[in-house]
């Protein structure tokens, strides 16, 4: 892969990227075997609003993946399986961590079935800028809660720009998959996209309501100059966000509920920049904020706003350096979480080297 497709590639999202870049193993009984991934070394200064700045570093992020495609009788057949180390803790220690599965799908021509994006991600990513944050990217767009990004099965069918998906539901006891129907027209260097989400929303006991939002995207291509905005708005979409009733939603099935059983509306959008310098040296400005028309007592405020300024420097075509400026104005890892995961109110400084093969 050439370097400035991989530069496109990253524009698509560095941090969540499935297979920034493969190598080809070869072929055995008419199967084409890939490895990919990549080997990532991050170092974060954390600078929250309260308490004491700290200094975490890790190589957790690191990734592998392994691809295996094929022609059968005329349809193109693939299988896909990639995993990272951001499983939980294993024996206590911070240096010792256990693998945890990203994706494993299957696709047949059109049609993904497996573990993997869900239609909010397919309709929104493609069309964002780049962002480290692993802990946020796509913050403000339909697709911005990185704990149901990739549901334990989804159905996707992509052609021709349109794109439907049924996915495993957030409420575990949905008589029906939660939905996305989307299209996405190119022009050139521009593209576009509209999104219609619809899923059974859990109220009070075992009622249901159904939700939907809608959402619209656009990235734009000017010589070195890459523009992003997004922008959606409805009910049921919370969840999907990453923000709603409580606040920071991770996987709660009821973020898009109020005390009454009511559904609530969120709202989000996003913009950004990206600008190549140099061949190999980019740079990038974004922000992305939700908020929720309602928000219980305990939840000091309605929105969620996210800042990313990031300079990245291709140092050889497989690797890159680089460091992201971010603040968030509320928390999005809850206290449960693992301490070197949480994700606090403040800013963040992260320098990091990557290679990827």
């Amino acid at each position: 892969m050439k370097n400035k497709n991989k530069i496109f590639v990253g524009m698509i999202m560095v941090g969540l990227s499935s297979q920034v870049a493969a190598i080809d193993l070869g072929e055995f009984n008419g199967v084409d075997f890939s490895i990919g991934g990549y080997i990532k070394a991050e170092g974060i200064i954390n600078r929250p609003d309260k308490g004491s700045q700290d200094f975490e570093g890790s190589m957790r992020q690191s990734r592998l993946n392994f691809a295996a495609k094929k022609d059968v009788n005329g349809h193109k057949l693939k299988g896909f399986v990639e995993m990272d180390l951001w499983d939980n803790v294993t024996n206590g220690k911070d240096d010792s961590y256990a693998p945890r599965l990203r994706h494993a799908y299957i696709s047949i021509d059109n049609v993904t079935i497996g573990q993997t994006w869900n239609g909010q991600f397919l309709a929104a990513a493609p069309l964002d800028v780049e962002m480290v944050n692993f802990w946020g990217p796509g913050f403000g767009t339909i697709a911005g809660n990185g704990s149901v990004v990739r549901p334990d099965l989804v159905v996707n069918y992509a052609k021709n720009g349109f794109l439907v998906s049924a996915q495993d539901p957030t409420w575990d006891q949905a008589s029906y998959p939660d939905m996305v129907a989307a299209y996405t027209y190119r022009t050139g260097a521009h593209a576009f996209n509209l999104a219609v989400t619809g899923r059974e929303v859990n109220t009070t006991g075992n009622d249901s309501k159904f939700g939907a939002a809608v959402s619209a995207a656009a990235k734009f291509k000017f010589s070195s100059t890459q523009l992003a905005m997004s922008g959606f708005t409805g009910k049921g979409a919370g969840v999907y966000a990453g923000w709603g009733y409580s606040g920071f939603t991770g996987a709660s099935q009821n973020a898009d509920v109020n005390a009454t059983g009511d559904l609530i509306t969120t709202t989000g959008f996003s913009t950004g920049v990206t600008q190549n310098f140099m061949e190999n040296l980019r740079g990038t400005v974004r922000y992305g904020q939700v908020k929720a028309n309602e928000v219980k007592v305990g939840v000091d405020k309605d929105t969620m706003k996210m800042v990313n300024v990031n300079l990245i420097y291709s140092y050889l075509p497989d690797l890159d350096f680089g460091i992201e400026w971010r603040y968030q104005n509320a928390p999005t890892i809850p206290d449960t979480a693992a301490a070197s995961a949480r994700r606090p109110k403040g800013k963040q400084l992260e320098m990091f080297a990557m290679y990827k093969f």
